[in-house]
């Protein structure tokens, strides 16, 4: 069997590899720590997940023989005008859109930002149809009123959602299945509501990953191993050192959690034949975090529809590889593109900048962005009082509360997790949860649902 994988791959693919049907302890400690598996890693030492770009033979039972990649990642700017660079990125972006959507009533996710704004001007441009929709989190930030107005202007049918809170209680074993508890269950928001999005239109078009081929961290040149050190900070999730570190511990494993990560991350950066920083940096988050976080809940939308991700075609991977790093920096690239091309949606708010739009970012700084940001805590302070908390992500509408208590300690303490995870560590980082610092915790306990899930499926024993 023949397997060819996309630059940037929509799922995983699992292949049988010769092994013992153990538990990857390492793997699952780097999953802990970063919220998705690194390379080829699964959960079980047996099976891998195939590698993107590469061109697989497998025997009839499923076992891997050989691979060799078809496409590696390159930086080779080309002497070009910023004007010529946006003509480009346009001519290829509505081709690709027009190509993904022919004949087809388009389901567009609309947020406050950059990607799927780029999107609908992209549509509006090619007489797509298209129905869009948005979500916003009860008592957060009125997302949806900002995507209100980008359809309103490209013409687009669309609808607004509020995530509620303990929707997840009600679809968890399903998401389960679905991205196979290669993600925690909190990201992946559009589960609340995946059941009323399948009737919108026949395709889905996603504007992931667009923010990161079209954007440039704007470092200098770094060495290697200060490549590593700020690698490992950006991956790592805000108490996932910790937590990795005494699930290493727990599991009584070789030497220490930190100095391994950094040697996978030090092994995988040295694959990437790329001298720029920036560019080096893109490459390994396309071949490593695109495939493995973000492709992971594709699945749920894949469940009602089928779906197209312009940013993960290989023209326009390609493509940006070919781009100078300056005109990356900052997404000048589609800003540039929707001024010119869409420059009614340049006047709406961008979500990042506000209350700033595509066209006076620049004065989100001291002192024009003072009265917005006072005027904005003194609102989030007088609805605290009122008890309205301000909530910014999907885990404290999903965990906090005493309904939301009860069925987060149900299924991590009724699903075996304390065979291989301990009870007492599971208890303590729900109590540090609960009575001490929720943030600082918040990953833990999205990880440890994620481990109690994932239990549960495969009915471990040990």
């Amino acid at each position: 069997m023949i397997i060819k994988t996309a630059i940037i791959p929509t799922e995983q693919t699992i292949a049988k590899v010769h092994a013992d049907r153990q538990l990857h302890l390492e793997a699952l400690c780097v999953f802990a720590a970063i919220g998705f598996f690194l390379d080829t890693d699964t959960y079980w030492k047996d099976e891998v997940v195939l590698k993107p770009a590469h061109t697989y033979r497998l025997d009839d039972d499923g076992y891997l023989l050989d691979s060799k990649p078809w496409f590696e990642w390159f930086y080779d700017p080309k002497p070009m005008t910023f004007d010529a660079a946006v003509d480009g990125y346009a001519s290829l972006f509505e081709e690709v859109l027009k190509e993904q959507t022919h004949g087809q009533r388009v389901i567009l996710p609309l947020s406050g930002g950059l990607d799927s704004r780029t999107q609908a001007a992209g549509l509006y441009r090619i007489g797509a149809e298209v129905s869009s929709y948005s979500y916003s989190f009860a008592h957060g930030y009125p997302e949806s009123a900002i995507a209100s107005a980008i359809a309103k202007v490209c013409e687009f049918d669309f609808e607004a959602f509020t995530i509620d809170s303990g929707y997840l209680w009600k679809v968890i074993d399903d998401l389960a299945r679905l991205n196979g508890c290669y993600s925690d269950f909190t990201s992946p928001r559009q589960m609340a509501v995946i059941d009323q999005l399948g009737a919108k239109g026949d395709v889905f078009s996603l504007g992931h990953w667009g923010d990161v081929l079209f954007d440039s961290m704007g470092l200098p040149q770094l060495s290697d191993a200060e490549l590593v050190d700020l690698l490992s900070k950006k991956l790592l999730k805000r108490g996932g050192l910790a937590f990795a570190s005494k699930l290493w511990t727990t599991w009584g494993l070789d030497g220490d959690f930190l100095s391994y990560f950094k040697g996978r991350l030090a092994t995988l950066l040295d694959g990437i034949a790329i001298p720029d920083s920036n560019a080096k940096l893109r490459a390994f988050k396309s071949l490593y975090w695109a495939p493995r976080w973000t492709s992971v809940n594709h699945s749920v939308f894949a469940s009602v529809q089928p779906i197209t991700l312009p940013y993960y075609d290989e023209r326009l991977c390609r493509f940006i590889c070919t781009v100078p790093e300056t005109y990356l920096n900052g997404r000048q690239l589609q800003i540039a593109y929707i001024q010119r091309y869409a420059p009614e949606l340049a006047s709406i708010t961008w979500q990042d900048q506000r209350p700033f739009d595509l066209n006076n970012y620049h004065k989100n700084r001291f002192p024009y962005a003072i009265p917005y940001r006072v005027a904005n805590k003194v609102k989030r302070t007088f609805n605290s009082i009122l008890g309205k908390l301000y909530v910014q992500r999907n885990w404290e509408l999903q965990f906090l509360g005493a309904s939301n208590q009860a069925h987060l300690s149900a299924h991590l303490f009724e699903s075996g997790l304390q065979d291989w995870i301990p009870e007492a560590l599971v208890r303590d980082y729900v109590a540090d949860f609960y009575n001490q610092d929720a943030l600082k915790n918040a990953h833990a306990i999205n990880m440890l649902l994620v481990f109690a899930k994932f239990n549960q499926l495969n009915a471990l024993t040990f």
